[in-house]
């Protein structure tokens, strides 16, 4: 009778161990995933951003040149 119960413990935390370390491997995979999509995504954001620095310079340049011409017709 001790035997039994012995390996229905047994066999039961060896079923438990399997089942939570199966899914932990998924939620490993996942998270690896969610982290790869937020890199991207700020990737994503800093161009953008990059981008519109890029265009802002491109207009301060304009109005300065603008600015200079004028001060150099009077």
């Amino acid at each position: 009778m001790k035997n039994a119960l012995k390996f229905g413990f047994l066999g039961l935390a060896l079923t438990v161990a399997f089942a939570s370390c199966n899914n932990t491997e998924k939620k490993a995979e996942g998270a690896a995933d969610s982290a790869s999509a937020l890199v991207d995504s700020a990737a994503n954001t800093l161009d953008s951003a990059a981008t519109q620095v890029d265009s802002a310079k491109t207009a301060v340049d304009s109005a300065a040149a603008k600015v200079d011409s004028a001060a150099t017709k009077k």
